[in-house]
């Protein structure tokens, strides 16, 4: 990808943690005869952090989008409090409590880890011939966070928001939440980078019949409204 790398990247907020999402318990269908079988489900907040990964802390979500750009975009796995704890114990402590970590803080943990990353500034269709995942910070009702962009098509993007799970938006939304332009790419190895994937996509779907998350009949989502749900 051909863009202009960054050398200084300013320390950048991060945004309220919320509540984890709860689990559901399998529902019994009734089939014919009086028999019943059990089916795994979700809600479709459930299902948003299947390849997000929610932040812990109120200055966390740089933690949780690095970890989550990892685990689900470079097969690493790794959770939010060990990049956190790395991060936290490097960094300028004070300041990461007062505005949370920042692009550098992430860039230089991906370095330690064996990988080659930079702020860069480019445009979403760069990003999308590139084939990459990229970490961007976005102000959305007052509050800026990190999120991971995960795919573009046409006029949407796909993100992986810590704090509010796998969402689409329109582009001219995200562009408009995306006010410095500045990504922080993985340059060194895009033949592991996973982008623009189905399932991602899924966490909104066409309608709450006809389609379910899971292709198999034997893991079928169904659309039910749990108590956080709105």
């Amino acid at each position: 990808m051909k863009v202009r790398p960054l050398f200084f990247i300013a320390l950048l907020g991060a945004s309220v943690c919320q509540p984890a999402a709860a689990q559901s318990d399998p529902a019994r269908i009734l089939g014919p005869s009086g028999s019943s079988y059990a089916v795994p489900v979700t809600s479709l907040k459930g299902a948003r952090f299947v390849s997000t990964l929610r932040q812990q802390y109120d200055f966390s979500c740089g933690s949780a989008a690095v970890a989550t750009l990892l685990t689900h975009h470079y097969d690493r796995k790794v959770d939010e409090v060990e990049v956190f704890k790395h991060m936290f114990e490097r960094g300028d402590q004070a300041k990461i409590r007062r505005e949370g970590f920042s692009m550098l803080d992430m860039k230089l943990y991906l370095d330690s880890s064996g990988f080659r990353a930079e702020g860069v500034r480019a445009s979403l269709d760069q990003l999308s011939a590139a084939r990459v995942p990229a970490i961007a910070l976005i102000r959305e009702n007052g509050y800026a966070h990190f999120v991971v962009v995960k795919g573009l098509r046409a006029k949407r993007v796909v993100i992986g928001d810590p704090a509010m799970g796998t969402r689409v938006l329109d582009r001219t939304d995200f562009e408009r939440f995306w006010t410095n332009g500045i990504l922080l790419v993985i340059n060194d190895q895009p033949e592991r980078a996973r982008f623009d994937r189905d399932e991602d996509w899924r966490v909104r779907p066409p309608a709450p019949i006809g389609q379910g998350i899971g292709g198999n009949a034997t893991d079928v989502l169904l659309l039910r409204r749990g108590p956080m749900d709105f």
